[in-house]
């Protein structure tokens, strides 16, 4: 090879497609066959060389990685580079030379008999392939100027027979190919309007290296953007070219007919299969399954299933790989169709089960009456054999296919046999306007009717699954306190039992050694029973504080005191100014006033605001900071349209936050009240919006404002009407918290008591286990051997050590500690101590519990209860309760069930920190500062490294293994690598770059590859279906 030659290797690396690229990772070979070349003149100077090369490589559109190779090589190779390319034919010559081959094409197009002077043809045709591979991007473009694509174009409509069976019409179809491995010549080619199809016409030569070299084109155009519908109607042109019957008969009469010579026999058929499964998988085929099955369809028509069945016999691993290709698509497919009819698997060449399937689907819908109005028509058509019957026949498929195969935007993915032929349009005409707005209308009717009534039933199974879970909650605590009951009365008896065997002894004391003193005990057990007794009797509670001090949660007045008349003073009578008076209220200036009595001696003594009234235009303040709010206008529409003023006295930005909240919560302020004075009886208030809730309770400041304008109700703005209506429910905030409190209780005690039930089973765990003592002796044993001196000769250890055995490192295997080895004795040695993980199931768990944490949760159930118990109190001493008012009955009932419940939780925690404590203890471990996260947190610690220290010695060993496998197996997958390099060296004697490239990955079926992985785990999904198909994957219908 020439060096120009060589240097084709730049345009070849840089691939269509990333997964066409095979040597991307390869070094440039120019590296290597340059070397012996001495440069005609001498190196330039390094900024000089550095343009020239540039230059170059810019005309061998490289890609990055392999752009960077070049500029990564030393100034003497690049040098040798530029001079092999630059310092050949002059320049004149070189632009010459597309001319000279277009020339000699032109004159073989004009002679009638080539057979004289075919070497030569065939030289320059070679000649020009390669001037196509391997000349500058420049050759390339003066070619496509120069109408070069015409010219081999013309030449292959015009050759005679003789000539289309010679090599030189296979080394055109190479011209054609070396021509689309760039990026212009390929888009020259595809714009051309003739040029695909005129590469179909010579599929009708008998020569089977032009029939392969013709189909890897065309398979490999498919993969281009917008190069496979023009496949498609290159066969449909080669159909009428080739007087075929249907389209693709001579393709599969191809497929199936036999050379008597293996390797160009299976080379052909290989390049067929993978021909078809790129027209079957790419373009429409990407996505749209309605494609693939026409498309399939065609080829089943033609018989291709048995032949794919025959072609098995050659048992060639390429071949192999695109007729499963084939079939596992097909299979995925009709899959994919059955899925549709609910059935198992659709016969195709069954009339009566597709006819059936038809029936099922469309039974009891409004399209049932045009399937038979189809079928009674198509009684009507003419039956009896002639070419008019076959006619209408072949209309009436060409229109269904049509109808399944159009996009709604009009797109035809195959050739449309119907070109005026739209669906959408039609469409549009079956339909009138006046129907589709009423039926919009009532669907959105029905839609709004069906999302009522969705919601009364949510809400219907909220209620009742907080009223059953509410009544299992209830039975459960009746039987615990039924249960605690029963134990307590039976200890009550003994201790009475025993209180009277005392007594009696006593008396028999008293009576026999006549001791003076000491009360006399009856046998009733009063005396010390009697003060026990009195002594737990609880204290009255604290008086509630006067009426106006703050309201607290639990901290209530006896009696809210009544507000003050509108337009009342607070506090005591002061002299009234004359101050002017607002028509309208205004916007309220929130300051901290002095009283009268308050200004003598400071600087108000002196200051007179009468004065300043007489500056001031009170109109523009009125209207300035007028309370009442208006939605903003235009000048026009404000004196044309009159809308009714709101009134807000609260701030803006709480009022909008306000309103945006019950935009959430979407119920009335009634709703609200009425939610909240029966304890959300109905579950209308979800937990979060109670915390949301919690956020807007009236301020005293609030209220104050809202009583001045309490006369103007309907126009307050709607947080203000929410906030004045909420003022209204005695100790409305109290309420709020309790209900809010009740909601809570039992997800706060859920979360508490995993925590705690983790706490004590781990503490069991780590006392009880004898695998975690045995596992311990070890250690002992091996701290005690490997250390010595201070460090050794230790009768324990803290558990923090044990998270240090990693640290020591194997002097042999930095990769190997002192935990791996020691994991192998214990697996071989002390298997039970090995294992000790297994009897410590709830340490990870209980490595995450902090008591400070656990303690402070428990402290605000313990003061929650108490508040909401100072609540009831108070309600249980009011007078007069509004009707639905059920705060008392559903508190009382809560507090009885909540009390034992947190009392239980109480008891628990105290038997955890017990057993705890008892760890600690057994462990040598500090128990002033006790907290499981510390302790236990060693032990899950442990337990992780243990388990990766064993995952590493199991992977080691499997390892191992495999590498002895492999040794045992290295000669005959060597024979196997060399075997398939072999086939995959055969007809691969020139060359290639993009389109090369291209045209290898389909040849080889890399181009399907993730299609197959992508049916391969449809497959594994779906492999319980499968399974009860008819027929196994490669048992497809035969036609």
């Amino acid at each position: 090879m020439t060096t120009q030659g060589k240097l084709s290797w730049g345009r070849e690396l840089s691939s269509l497609f990333p997964c066409c690229n095979k040597k991307k990772d390869q070094k440039p070979q120019i590296i290597t066959s340059l070397v012996e070349m001495v440069p005609p003149q001498p190196m330039p100077p390094q900024q000089e060389l550095d343009a020239k090369f540039t230059e170059l490589v810019d005309e061998l559109e490289l890609s990055e990685q392999h752009r960077a190779d070049m500029f990564a090589l030393p100034a003497e190779k690049k040098w040798q580079i530029y001079c092999s390319k630059k310092m050949g034919p002059d320049d004149n010559d070189r632009i010459t030379m597309p001319q000279f081959y277009i020339d000699k094409i032109n004159f073989m197009a004009a002679r009638k008999n080539l057979e004289p002077l075919e070497e030569e043809n065939q030289k320059v045709v070679d000649g020009l392939k390669t001037a196509l591979r391997t000349q500058p991007i420049s050759f390339v473009t003066r070619f496509i100027e120069m109408d070069g694509l015409s010219c081999i174009l013309n030449f292959l409509k015009s050759m005679d027979y003789e000539t289309s069976e010679s090599r030189v019409h296979t080394s055109l179809i190479g011209c054609l190919k070396a021509l689309m491995n760039s990026s212009q010549g390929r888009a020259h080619v595809l714009g051309h309007p003739e040029s695909i199809n005129i590469i179909a016409q010579s599929l009708a030569a008998e020569n089977i290296k032009t029939k392969v070299a013709v189909c890897e084109i065309l398979g490999a155009v498919c993969l281009v953007p917008g190069g496979h519908k023009k496949v498609l109607e290159a066969m449909l042109h080669y159909q009428t070219f080739a007087s075929e019957r249907t389209r693709f008969q001579n393709l599969v009469t191809d497929l199936d007919r036999s050379t008597g010579r293996y390797r160009d026999e299976v080379s052909l058929k290989t390049a067929i299969m993978s021909f078809i499964n790129a027209l079957l998988s790419q373009g429409a085929g990407e996505k749209s399954l309605e494609f693939r099955i026409h498309l399939r369809y065609e080829f089943l028509m033609l018989g291709i299933q048995p032949i794919i069945d025959k072609l098995r016999q050659h048992e060639n691993s390429t071949l192999d790989r695109h007729l499963d290709f084939f079939e596992t698509l097909r299979s995925d497919d009709e899959y994919q169709l059955s899925s549709c009819f609910d059935s198992v698997h659709v016969d195709t060449k069954s009339a009566n089960q597709m006819f059936e399937l038809l029936r099922k689907k469309l039974s009891h819908s409004e399209s049932y009456p045009h399937l038979l109005s189809v079928l009674q028509h198509c009684l009507l058509m003419p039956y009896k054999q002639s070419r008019s019957t076959l006619q209408y026949w072949t209309l009436l498929d060409k229109i269904v296919q049509q109808l399944v195969l159009q996009t709604p935007r009009g797109d035809n993915p195959d050739v449309a046999p119907l070109g005026d032929f739209n669906v959408k349009n039609l469409q549009s005409l079956l339909v009138d306007e006046n129907e589709v707005k009423q039926w919009k209308d009532e669907a959105a009717k029905l839609r709004k009717e069906q999302q009522n009534l969705q919601q009364r039933l949510e809400k219907k199974e909220r209620e009742c699954e907080a009223k059953n879970k509410e009544k299992e909650e209830m039975m459960e605590t009746l039987q615990k306190m039924k249960d605690k009951l029963e134990r307590e009365s039976n200890e009550h008896k003994q201790a009475k039992r025993q209180l009277e065997d005392l007594s009696s002894r006593l008396q028999q004391l008293g009576s026999t050694s006549g001791v003076p003193g000491g009360p006399p005990v009856s046998s009733a057990g009063q005396g010390p029973a009697a003060s026990s007794s009195s002594s737990s009797t609880p204290h009255p509670p604290p008086p509630p504080p006067p009426p106006g001090g703050p309201v607290a949660f639990g901290m209530a007045p006896l009696a809210p005191p009544p507000p003050p008349p509108p337009g009342a003073p607070l506090g005591l009578t002061e002299k009234k100014k004359n101050i002017p008076q607002p028509s309208n209220p205004l916007k309220s200036f929130n300051w901290s006033k002095l009283t009268e009595a308050k200004i003598e001696g400071t600087i108000w003594a002196e200051i007179d605001d009468l004065e300043v009234f007489k500056v001031l235009d009170l109109a523009e303040i009125e209207k300035t900071f007028s309370a009442y709010q208006r939605p903003a206008k235009e000048i026009g529409e404000e004196a044309s349209m009159k809308k009714v003023k709101e009134l807000s006295v609260i701030d803006g930005r709480r009022a909008q936050n306000c309103n945006i909240l019950l935009s959430r919560l979407k119920m009335t302020n009634e709703e609200i009240c009425n939610a909240i004075l029966t304890m959300d009886e109905y579950e209308e208030l979800p937990k979060d919006m109670l915390e949301q809730l919690l956020k807007f309770v009236p301020e005293k400041s609030d209220i104050e404002l809202l009583e001045e304008h309490k006369h103007e109700l309907d126009r307050m703005a709607k947080a203000d009407r929410f906030l004045y209506d909420m003022s209204r429910i005695n100790h409305y905030q109290q309420r709020l918290q309790a209900l809010h409190f009740k909601k809570k209780f039992n997800d706060r005690v859920a979360d508490v008591q995993p925590r705690i039930e983790a706490l004590s089973l781990a503490s069991k765990e780590v006392v009880q286990s004898r695998a975690l003592r045995q596992l311990l002796q070890v250690v002992l044993a091996f701290g005690n051997y490997m250390n010595k001196g201070q460090r050794g000769n230790a009768y324990g250890f803290k558990m923090s050590s044990l998270n240090k055995i990693a640290d020591t490192k194997s002097s042999n295997d930095r990769n190997l500690t002192l935990l791996h080895y020691m994991i192998t004795v214990l697996e071989k040695k002390f298997p039970k101590a090995a294992a000790f993980s297994e009897e410590l199931q709830n340490v990870p768990e209980a490595s995450k519990v902090s008591m400070t944490e656990l303690e402070k949760e428990i402290g605000t159930l313990r003061s929650g209860l108490k508040n909401i118990k100072e609540e009831l109190q108070y309600q249980q001493a009011q007078s007069s309760q509004h009707p639905i008012d059920k705060f008392v009955p559903v508190v009382s009932q809560f507090i009885t069930v909540a009390s034992f419940s947190f009392s239980e939780v109480e008891d628990s925690l105290q038997e955890a920190k017990n057993l705890f404590a008892k760890a600690l203890r057994l462990f040598g471990e500090d128990t002033s500062k006790p907290q499981p996260d510390d302790f236990f947190g060693v032990f899950s610690t442990f337990l992780f490294m243990y388990s990766e220290a064993r995952q590493d010695n199991a992977d080691m060993i499997r390892r191992q293994e495999e590498e002895e496998k492999r040794v045992l197996k290295e000669s005959q997958m060597r024979k196997e690598r060399e075997q398939r390099m072999r086939k995959a060296m055969v007809n691969d004697e020139e060359e290639g770059g993009e389109f090369d490239d291209l045209v290898s990955a389909l040849r080889s079926g890399e181009v399907f590859e993730s299609l197959s992985k992508q049916s391969n785990r449809k497959q594994r999904r779906h492999n319980g279906v499968e399974s009860s198909r008819e027929r196994p994957a490669r048992k497809l219908n035969q036609y």
